[in-house]
Order: C-alpha cells, then sequence, then structure tokens
C-alpha cells in the first residue's frame, strides 16, 4: 500500500498530524531524519494522540537510508515546482508520496534525483499549503484511484 514520507521535518505538529493520517487511511509512515527538532517520543505521542499505536511508523537515519529500505518502490514528490496535477497523475499502490521540509522541501539532488514530481494548483497569490494538508489531498486521490 502507500507510503507518506516525510524529508526531514521541520515541525512536531506535523509529524504528529501525518501519524494520525496515516493512522486513519491506513498508510505507512516513514520519517527520513534527521529532523529540524529533537524526537521527544512524549511530544510526539502528545501531537498524535492515541493514533501513534496504529500507524505503521518508520524512522530512517538518511535520506540514504530510505532509499536503500526501498529500492523497489516508486518515488513520487509533492512539490509546487512542477506542472504535473496531482489529479492528472496515475498512481499505484507501490508509490511512495515524498513530501520535503517544511521551510525548504528538498535539496535539489534529491528532486532531480525523484523522477515523479505532482503539485496541487493554487490561487496566484498563494505559495503553497500547509505540508499535511497537501499530503492528505493527494493521498485521498491516489487512494481514490487504487481499487
Amino acid at each position: 500500500m502507500i507510503h507518506i514520507a516525510l524529508y526531514q521535518p521541520d515541525i512536531p505538529q506535523n509529524v504528529g498530524a501525518a501519524i494520525r493520517l496515516c493512522a486513519c487511511l491506513g498508510l505507512t509512515l516513514d520519517i527520513i531524519e534527521p529532523c529540524g527538532f529533537p524526537w521527544d517520543k512524549h511530544k510526539i505521542r502528545r501531537s498524535a494522540m492515541d493514533y501513534i499505536d496504529l500507524v505503521n511508523l518508520h524512522r530512517h537515519a538518511s535520506w540514504g537510508s530510505f532509499l536503500k529500505a526501498y529500492p523497489h518502490k516508486r518515488l513520487v514528490l509533492m512539490t509546487t515546482k512542477t506542472d504535473q496535477i496531482y489529479t492528472e497523475f496515475e498512481f499505484s499502490p507501490d508509490d511512495i508520496l515524498v513530501a520535503g521540509r517544511e521551510s525548504a522541501g528538498v535539496p535539489l539532488d534529491i528532486h532531480q534525483g525523484i523522477p515523479h514530481h505532482i503539485t496541487i494548483p493554487l490561487s496566484a497569490q498563494a505559495r503553497s499549503l500547509n505540508v499535511i494538508n497537501a499530503t492528505a489531498i493527494i493521498a485521498g486521490e491516489a487512494l481514490r484511484q487504487i481499487p
């Protein structure tokens, strides 16, 4: 089934929201470290509430260790730097939806190394959605497409 991967997240509350999202939708959550905050299990648990016990959560020490864990999965980067609209993309059950850091996205080499990029069209006055809101929208479309 689909995975959600957060690349070096900056905000622990977003990790908590991602845990809840993945628990509710039955998705695996991958956290690619280092995080922009100390990983405090108690704070994460408070943010995720009891959902942390319901999610399949994997932490990876680096981008390289994440890639080694999933050599046969297809990576799909959720980004504002593409014209490929998420509703026009054909999702697969083996996809990993990758979200970049809230503050900076993913580094250029990682961006260029991920073959598939998708975006949510936004109002011209807006820069971006909250990373978990965007992830929820895209995950919903992916699940809708996959029988």
